[in-house]
């Protein structure tokens, strides 16, 4: 079976010689070895060469798969000798690379031809862009960290509690979990601060009447959940019920409908027909979701600009939301992976409105 370095060559234009691969979620795709910014991948069509410092050669050794692990001494010194011995003389560089590198390669690989353009990159996304089984069920074990995480910090919301002793709990406890660590920087607001879609935790105290909003995620072996639920303390407004139950039927018609064959745009439009028919026009700014993997925020989008037909096996966010200025804010979040029919919600957290 091929791997995916392979499937990489593969997928390359004809006389496809040899690709640089050097950002950080490409570089754990091919290889499922993180090792933060160190390493440089490089893939010719009969081999990978993966060049790793000393600090990372021995683990680098034992987990590394698909490339052939050599210890990186002097980076370009070895990438030129590497790209002579296969007799490259075009060599693909990823289009994220900063300038300053790329002047470095051209100056280290005198007589070979850089490719800076979207060609690597792009045939990359389109390999990542549709999950393998294995990558799923990796991201099932983050959904089982993030629900249960739920659960908990549900008994420790109440007024007087600090949003940001809420989200420090929430990742503790997802870490002593087993996670490798948080998807993204956790968003737990309360108040007034729920109107803003990306709040940070601070210093305010939850109080009585307050809605709750937590957008987190568990990163396990390297894959990432992500979902948000927004939660009541104490009795609610007719205006925030009205809101909160909006949001949740926008959350529930895109989960129903979604489905290979439809683009981003398509599922986009079903919430916000449902948002702005309920007088909420201009309060749900964002798209209503996006694809998650490795990156908690890849392509493609669910969003009124992206018309990509979305495929099986891509894993799509479902995120609807109003935001009334400092008023408040619901959002509702769960990611779907697409099935050959429809979609499977990731997670089982209640969305019915709780009231704490």
């Amino acid at each position: 079976m091929e791997n995916r370095c392979q499937k990489l060559a593969r997928s390359m234009p004809d006389g496809f010689e040899a690709a640089l691969v050097t950002t950080v979620a490409n570089r754990f795709y091919f290889l499922d070895f993180d090792a933060d910014d160190a390493g440089t991948l490089v893939v010719f069509p009969d081999e990978s060469v993966f060049l790793i410092d000393s600090r990372y050669i021995e683990v680098a050794g034992r987990q590394v798969k698909n490339a052939r692990v050599e210890e990186e001494h002097d980076c370009l010194a070895q990438l030129k000798e590497l790209l002579q011995r296969h007799g490259v003389h075009r060599l693909y560089v990823e289009d994220a690379v900063s300038v300053a590198y790329a002047r470095r390669l051209q100056d280290a690989l005198d007589g070979v031809e850089l490719d800076l353009s979207p060609t690597l990159s792009n045939a990359i996304r389109a390999l990542r862009v549709i999950k393998e089984p294995e990558e799923i069920e990796r991201m099932r074990n983050a959904q089982k960290l993030t629900d249960a995480c739920f659960t908990h910090i549900c008994g420790k919301i109440r007024p007087g509690a600090r949003e940001i002793d809420l989200a420090l709990e929430m990742e503790t406890f997802m870490r002593s979990r087993g996670a490798d660590g948080m998807a993204f920087p956790i968003i737990c607001i309360g108040g007034p601060n729920t109107s803003m879609p990306h709040g940070v935790p601070g210093e305010r105290k939850i109080q009585e009447g307050d809605f709750v909003t937590m957008d987190y995620g568990a990163r396990w072996g390297g894959y990432c959940s992500d979902m948000t639920r927004t939660v009541a303390v104490g009795a609610v407004s007719a205006e925030m019920e009205k809101v909160y139950n909006t949001v949740l039927a926008a959350q529930l018609a895109c989960c129903k409908a979604i489905r290979p064959g439809m683009t981003g745009a398509e599922v986009d439009a079903i919430a916000r027909e449902i948002i702005y028919s309920a007088g909420y026009e201009g309060k749900f700014g964002h798209g209503l979701g996006h694809s998650v993997g490795i990156e908690i925020h890849e392509d493609p989008r669910c969003s009124p600009r992206d018309n990509t037909v979305l495929r099986p096996g891509m894993t799509m966010t479902i995120e609807p939301g109003i935001y009334l200025p400092e008023q408040f804010g619901v959002r509702i979040e769960d990611m779907v992976v697409l099935t050959e029919d429809g979609a499977e919600i990731f997670g089982n957290s209640d969305k019915n409105l709780i009231l704490l």
